[in-house]
């Protein structure tokens, strides 16, 4: 059956209580969000295992004494079909596939909807409407005064990605009573954006320019996964598109000024690095969710690596 990923990601009267977890879409910072709530519900109240794995061929029921039921996490929906779901939701083990969006998924995911034990997760762009569902439990939750006016500016200033969304407005809540005002949200969230963002724009700099940009901008983990998201949407804007033409129309009209640079970065790729950039997206990915700690430093890592791969 089809669920709200807002619903889920907000914990607004939604049961995690299926054996199988779609999620799909192609917001991928909302489709990170909701892969781990369910994550984290399943470690605090099942006590559950998380094992990792490619494609469902590469799972093996194991039967044994002391065998408990395991989370499994899978990249993609390879080798998934209606028997295997019918299996599988019949089960014990919970298993979450993260599939972005294709036609060649299209009939699958019509069939999902219509299973019980499923939960099919399209996850997209906020819309108008979502997004002031989300501000709205944002401003409940963390007790923040704010009058209509202000409402409405922040509402129109605020990203429509979720994880963006989310990190500026905890940019904001801090301020004291009277400090949210259109003056700040414009001068916190324009700094905070341009700063992020900007750090991709290093890229063909030199190293030192680039570590030392990093250490004034980045600071938090937070800091890490919005910049990390943004660098991704970059990578994936190179990497997605096949010729200088379509590259050029999905360019933001925001980022006149850096178009280019933008073009100058795309023209140094090939396949092969192409390749090898989604190759890094993944594994960074996977490195930071294990070590939430170090992120910082991978973050780093990261933006290094990227240019490493574009000037070689």
């Amino acid at each position: 059956m089809k669920a709200d990923p807002i619903e889920l990601v907000l914990g607004k009267n939604f049961k995690i209580n299926k054996n199988i977890y779609f999620i799909s879409g192609n917001e991928p910072s909302l489709i990170e969000r909701v892969k781990e709530v369910i994550i984290n519900f399943y470690k605090i109240n099942e006590n559950l295992a998380v094992s990792r794995i490619d494609t469902i061929e590469k799972y093996k029921i194991e039967f044994g004494l002391f065998e408990k039921k395991k989370l499994y996490l899978l990249k993609n929906s390879k080798g998934l079909n209606d028997k295997l779901v019918k299996d599988l939701s019949s089960g014990d083990d919970v298993f979450i596939f993260i599939q972005e969006n294709s036609p060649k998924i299209k009939s699958l995911k019509n069939y999902l909807s219509k299973e019980e034990n499923v939960y099919l997760i399209d996850c997209y762009e906020l819309d108008r409407d979502k997004k002031i569902r989300v501000l709205n439990e944002l401003i409940r939750i963390n007790n923040i005064v704010i009058n209509k006016d202000e409402y409405w500016y922040l509402l129109e200033k605020l990203d429509n990605k979720y994880i963006f969304l989310e990190n500026n407005f905890n940019k904001l809540k801090h301020l004291s009573k009277g400090g949210l005002n259109v003056n700040n949200i414009d001068r916190i969230l324009s700094i905070g954006d341009t700063a992020v963002e900007s750090l991709f724009f290093l890229i063909l700099k030199k190293n030192n320019e680039i570590v030392n940009s990093y250490k004034n901008r980045i600071v938090t983990n937070s800091d890490v996964n919005e910049f990390f998201f943004r660098c991704k949407y970059f990578c994936m804007l190179i990497i997605d598109n096949q010729n200088e033409e379509n590259y050029l129309k999905e360019i933001p009209k925001y980022l006149f000024k850096e178009k280019k640079l933008l073009i100058d970065i795309y023209r140094k790729y090939d396949f092969k690095k192409k390749r090898e950039l989604l190759s890094l997206i993944s594994n960074t990915e996977k490195t930071l969710r294990k070590d939430v700690g170090l992120s910082i430093f991978f973050g780093l890592r990261f933006i290094l690596t990227v240019k490493r791969i574009t000037i070689s």
